[in-house]
């Protein structure tokens, strides 16, 4: 009985959270399962499609709001506890992908002058994507500029630096592709 109650508490909260952000100008198709999901700022900038974003999950849209979508989570995205996508320009996680917990995506980096000292120029930016039904593992840092192939299994732990083709598997510290899938 009180995990049938449970239950009912946290459907009724997801639901509450859906017209909550949507009220606030979250662009949603359809119903999203939202288990203590931050947004700070910048509404408008996150277009969620029928997803799960388990709880700590933050979406953080840096710079003045945009009219296009920064980012973007598609139909059947599954994302775990702790996950930060952080935008300035564009991420898109495409249907079915798997985002396992602690993983930190974004699209953008701090201009540095040629010592490597920050410049104070600001943001620089490149679109990120996350294929449809790839799989990241826990603690899996994401860096600008970065396409994911559909069906890639990114092991735990990795850091993606550059492009990882579709149906394969890329692991380590920067990722390099391991093994193509069947």
């Amino acid at each position: 009985m009180l995990l049938m109650v449970l239950r009912v508490f946290t459907g009724l909260a997801s639901r509450f959270r859906n017209v909550y952000f949507r009220v606030l100008g979250v662009r949603m198709n359809g119903y999203a399962w939202l288990r203590g999901v931050e947004i700070p700022r910048n509404y408008s900038d996150i277009q969620l499609g029928k997803v799960s974003l388990d709880r700590g999950v933050v979406l953080l849209s840096s710079g003045e709001a945009s009219d296009q979508p920064r980012i973007l989570i598609e139909d059947g995205v599954y994302i775990n506890r702790h996950t930060f996508l952080d935008a300035s320009e564009h991420i898109r996680v495409k249907s079915g992908a798997m985002i396992g917990p602690f993983c930190y995506i974004t699209d953008h980096d701090h201009a540095m002058s040629p010592d490597g000292v920050d410049s104070g120029g600001g943001l620089v930016g490149k679109p990120t994507v996350i294929g449809a039904k790839a799989w990241l593992g826990a603690h899996v840092t994401v860096l600008k500029g970065v396409a994911i192939g559909d069906g890639a299994l990114i092991g735990a732990g990795s850091v993606v630096t550059k492009d990882v083709p579709g149906d394969c598997v890329a692991v380590g510290n920067p990722a390099r592709v391991i093994k193509q899938l069947d």
